[in-house]
């Protein structure tokens, strides 16, 4: 029985250029000089650090320019509240999600059965299981899932014949 997975995935080496990169530029342009803005990484942890609001959306910025131009999706980050670090230093952690939420893969479930599609939808951990009897059946309900989640960033894979 044909089959595939809906997974959220991050490519990791990607984010950790994209953060690469936007410290860099940090480093080389003018408005930035003698300032201690930068990016941490620690796995799926990004931690911005800005010596004031208006830098700190700057850098977001630049991250964003980044993220778009590696195909690294910026809905798969979760920014977090602004924190004060002293004077008038700010830093901002953000979760890079990856894996289908719970109530995201009840939802894309509710959502194949409430298509009333020829396929079953099971959640299985981090990913969304879809098989079904045909190939032409796995790809409306591909084209289903693309069009109706917007949340966050899903990817087919594991097919299987």
């Amino acid at each position: 029985m044909p089959s595939f997975d809906i997974v959220s995935e991050v490519n990791k080496v990607e984010l950790k250029n994209v953060v690469e990169q936007t410290n860099k530029e940090i480093g080389t342009r003018f408005d930035f000089k003698a300032s201690d803005a930068r990016i941490e990484q620690k796995d799926l942890e990004l931690t911005v650090y800005a010596d004031d609001n208006f830098k700190l959306k700057q850098v977001m910025e630049i991250l964003h320019t980044k993220m778009g131009k590696r195909n690294v999706d910026i809905r798969s980050l979760d920014a977090k509240g602004v924190e004060k670090i002293g004077g008038d230093k700010v830093k901002q952690p953000i979760t890079v999600r990856e894996g289908i939420e719970q109530e995201v893969g009840k939802k894309i479930v509710k959502l194949i059965k409430d298509a009333k599609m020829k396929v079953q939808a099971s959640i299985q951990g981090n990913a969304v299981r879809i098989s079904g009897a045909k190939k032409d059946d796995l790809q409306d309900a591909i084209n289903l899932v693309r069009k109706s989640i917007t949340e966050v960033p899903v990817q087919f894979n594991n097919f299987r014949d």
